[in-house]
């Protein structure tokens, strides 16, 4: 019994493992939108936790405007429907391949800031 590292030492790695968690449920392609949402309404959480809800909310609304867009641009035009289609599909599957990339990244302990996204994200949602 005396050979046990001290309580404190268990609680900031329960800390440290919640948070990370919390990143990875961030990061969720369309799901992660929500909790990451609710982190900056509420203005809590650590330094990392608000930068990574930041670009998850960057990245939804990215993908969220390109695929209304391309949608809609299929919708309406008779000659560009496939075309539109297929791009709304290749920008569709590159959302959720960042989006695993980023998650991956995470657990690798490496940087999860994306260039550019990441200083448009800090840029639109600063005051939150």
């Amino acid at each position: 019994m005396d050979n046990l590292p001290p309580i404190e030492n268990y609680s900031n790695s329960e800390d440290t493992a919640t948070s990370k968690r919390l990143l990875f449920l961030y990061l969720i392609p369309i799901l992660g939108f929500f909790p990451s949402l609710w982190t900056l309404y509420r203005r809590q959480g650590s330094r990392e936790q608000l930068t990574v809800s930041r670009l998850s909310i960057t990245l939804s609304f990215t993908w969220m405007l390109g695929y209304l867009f391309l949608t809609t641009g299929a919708a309406t035009s008779d000659f560009f429907t496939l075309r539109l289609l297929i791009l709304n599909s290749f920008f569709t599957s590159g959302y959720f391949l960042v989006s695993i990339w980023l998650i991956f990244r995470l657990i690798q302990g490496k940087s999860y800031r994306l260039p550019g996204f990441s200083n448009l994200a800090e840029r639109m949602l600063r005051k939150y």
